[in-house]
């Protein structure tokens, strides 16, 4: 018999609580803002932040409403969906890295203080405790079931952002770890950082690095606050939040988080509430209005360390986005400067290795080619462009005897200080080997022989030494041209131009490649060929006409074509040659020399065929006289006379026949006797009664230079003599 009672006392009930929704649906505003101060002291994070101020105002004020709505429909009717102020809330939660669970506490608290207000308003609208007792426990049923419904929305929009945001952070690391470090280059390194970081992660990124780390010979001091700024982007034109520009040095205040991240290398995430503007922050009062203007509201400040040293600091700086910096952002932020810190390092020790190997590779360079009257020189120098670095090409012009002259073009295996040190040494042995007069095809065997040596001194680290080398020998005299390669490739020749053309015909000689230094056991040959006066000899590099996408044909065949109308200066050869074959950085290095040929004139050469008889000495003698005085060196007649006598006394004594005397005036007075021995004459010093012994000791007190030099049919014995200053001809070259 109770049912209908209990019936009637459920409509009754549905009925008092549907009274007091109408009667509490005018005053929705004041309960959200009550509600709220409640959860002021449990959630103070509530009131931190205006956006979210405003946020949760609207949100509570939608809660009540939904809630006074189920109080005024149909009895048993079900919580309906959150309302889209709580679903924003969630999302904005989950983009501050506020844990969800401070969400769900402030659902619990805003729904017990909810209840408390509703208890409040029954007990003013009845007396009836029974109805109260049975309208709160339909309001605590009504509000779980409208809590448990409306948090797993909120929930869900909750882990749907934080999941979008994971995404987001993901595809910025995978971002950054593509473009962060394209290029050896410190600045373009810190650029592309602050790129990446302003796209979707901050406002204004800022890239300070100390001096050391700037400094391309690492002499810089590590332990000096100066720091430089090489980088800065924001999101807003002329970035106004930074007072300084790029290429501007400064020092943070003592004592602030800069700089105690910077000794501790520890990371600060730094919230700026209200008119809060720390000095380092703003270092004037104008520039603090414009940050505070700006609505700057959270910094991270992460130090740049890689491989034990602080390199400088980054800044994150946001006022545009309105969630500030988390933990989350800190970490991720540290993980990508710690990717740009390593890039930045290797640009750092690549400078430093470039510039060293740069500096040590053009010492070893002649710096200046000194003037032969055989050829009439011009070089070039570039280093590579490409991340491999210096390397070992290298040129050289060395005088001879007999007027000669050697022109030589190497390259080493491989790239950086030891490409360039190995350099080094191989252009020391070509030089010595070349002072002492050997034929191309022997210099490069003796070469040879030092790499392989060299290849057992170095340890397996540094990798095998190896190198290629083009070794030639022009005598203006006879305008013969001898070389040989070793792996290198050959030489372009340009004719003059025959008789009424204006241009050369360019091509390559035959020149048999013998293998790469290096490999021993393996025969050089030498090749001979006559060079027509005014010709153009082109010696280079493999870098000058291959590359990564250029032909090797065709890059001579553009060679060929400049050479074809070359102009008469050689500076200008060499300016044409490089712009054709070169617009860009070279990949590789390039080594460049080119020389215009000279033929000595023929009335500055006298020769003079010996019999092998001691009584040819004095008709020697009266030869050399004779010459001298037709160049108007009467004044070097007994010298000459003297160094005439013993160099033909010692051949015909110890030679073999046929014998010749050749006089030679260049720049310096040439005297040279050839024969056909082999057996090479040593300086002795005689004893007091000897009556021989004291020839070449007399040839090398009276002359400047004085040597042996061999060829395939024997030898030949020479001595320099100065020109005197006040009787110096004028030696014509043709």
């Amino acid at each position: 018999m109770a049912f209908p009672y209990i019936r009637t006392m459920g409509t009754e009930v549905d009925a008092f609580l549907g009274q007091m929704a109408r009667h509490l649906r005018p005053q929705v505003k004041k309960l959200a803002v009550l509600l709220l101060q409640r959860l002021n002291g449990e959630l103070p994070e509530l009131w931190e932040n205006a956006d979210i101020e405003a946020l949760s105002l609207e949100e509570t004020a939608q809660h009540v409403t939904a809630l006074l709505d189920l109080l005024e429909t149909r009895p048993g009717a079900s919580a309906s969906e959150a309302p889209p102020a709580a679903r924003d809330l969630g999302r904005l939660y989950a983009r501050r890295g506020t844990p969800v669970s401070r969400l769900l506490r402030g659902y619990r608290l805003g729904h017990l203080g909810l209840l408390e207000q509703m208890q409040a308003e029954a007990a003013r609208l009845t007396g009836d405790w029974h109805l109260i007792h049975l309208a709160t426990m339909r309001l605590v049923a009504l509000g779980f079931d409208y809590v448990d419904r409306s948090s797993e929305e909120v929930v869900a929009a909750y882990q749907e952002e934080r999941e979008r945001l994971l995404q987001r952070r993901f595809a910025l690391t995978d971002r950054a770890s593509k473009l962060i470090g394209t290029t050896l280059d410190i600045t373009r390194t810190a650029e592309e950082l602050t790129e990446v970081c302003t796209e979707d992660f901050a406002d204004l990124v800022t890239v300070d690095l100390f001096d050391s780390a700037l400094d391309e010979t690492g002499t810089g001091s590590p332990e000096a606050l100066t720091q430089r700024r090489v980088a800065q982007r924001s999101v807003l034109d002329g970035c106004p939040e930074s007072p300084l520009r790029v290429g501007e040095t400064h020092a943070y205040p003592d004592e602030s988080e800069p700089v105690r991240a910077l000794a501790t290398g520890r990371s600060v995430l730094k919230h700026i509430a209200g008119t809060e503007m720390p000095l380092w922050v703003a270092p004037s009062d104008s520039h603090g209005r414009v940050l505070l203007d700006l609505g700057l509201h959270s910094v991270l400040l992460v130090p740049l360390h890689a491989r034990g040293d602080t390199l400088g600091l980054v800044q994150f700086v946001r006022h545009r986005t309105s969630a500030p910096f988390d933990d989350d952002d800190l970490v991720l932020a540290q993980e990508i400067v710690s990717r740009a810190a390593v890039s930045i390092d290797n640009a750092r020790r690549y400078t430093h290795e470039h510039s060293t190997a740069l500096t040590l590779q053009r010492t070893l360079l002649p710096r200046n080619t000194v003037e032969q009257p055989a050829v009439e020189t011009a070089s070039r120098y570039l280093p590579a462009g490409s991340r491999a670095g210096v390397g070992g090409d290298w040129y050289d012009v060395i005088p001879l005897s007999g007027a000669r002259v050697a022109l030589v073009v190497g390259d080493v295996v491989g790239h950086g200080l030891h490409a360039a040190a190995t350099m080094g040494r191989l252009r020391t042995a070509v030089r010595a080997f070349a002072d002492i007069d050997l034929m191309p095809d022997e210099l490069l065997t003796h070469l040879d022989d030092v790499v392989i040596r060299m290849q057992r001194e170095e340890s397996p680290d540094e990798g095998e030494t190896s190198a290629t080398c083009l070794y030639a020998i022009y005598d203006p005299v006879s305008r013969r041209c001898s070389l040989a390669s070793a792996g290198h490739i050959p030489p372009t020749v340009a004719a003059s131009p025959a008789s009424g053309e204006t241009a050369r015909v360019a091509g390559s000689p035959e020149v048999p490649v013998g293998p790469p230094l290096g490999l021993g056991g393996l025969p050089f040959e030498t090749t001979e060929f006559e060079l027509p006066e005014d010709s153009l000899l082109v010696l280079h590099t493999d870098g000058l006409i291959a590359g990564r996408r250029r032909d090797m044909d065709l890059g001579l065949a553009t060679l060929h074509g400049v050479l074809t109308s070359a102009p008469d200066s050689l500076e200008e050869i060499c300016d044409r040659l490089l712009a054709a074959l070169l617009p860009g950085r070279p990949t590789d290095d390039v080594a460049l020399l080119v020389a215009r040929t000279h033929a000595l004139d023929p009335d500055h050469v006298a020769t003079m065929d010996l019999p092998s008889d001691p009584a040819a000495v004095s008709g020697a003698r009266r030869f050399a006289s004779d010459v001298l005085a037709t160049w108007g060196l009467e004044d070097l007649s007994f010298t000459t006379e003297l160094v005439v006598s013993e160099l033909v006394t010692n051949a015909i004594r110890y030679g073999r026949a046929p014998v010749q005397l050749r006089l030679i005036l260049q720049s310096t007075l040439t005297c040279e006797v050839s024969d056909a021995s082999s057996t090479a004459p040593h300086l002795r010093r005689a004893r007091i009664y000897e009556e021989g012994g004291r020839g070449l000791l007399l040839v090398a007190q009276c002359a400047e230079r004085w040597g042996t030099r061999h060829g395939r049919e024997g030898k030949v014995i020479w001595a320099e003599q100065a020109l005197p200053a006040t009787s110096m001809p004028t030696i014509e070259v043709t």
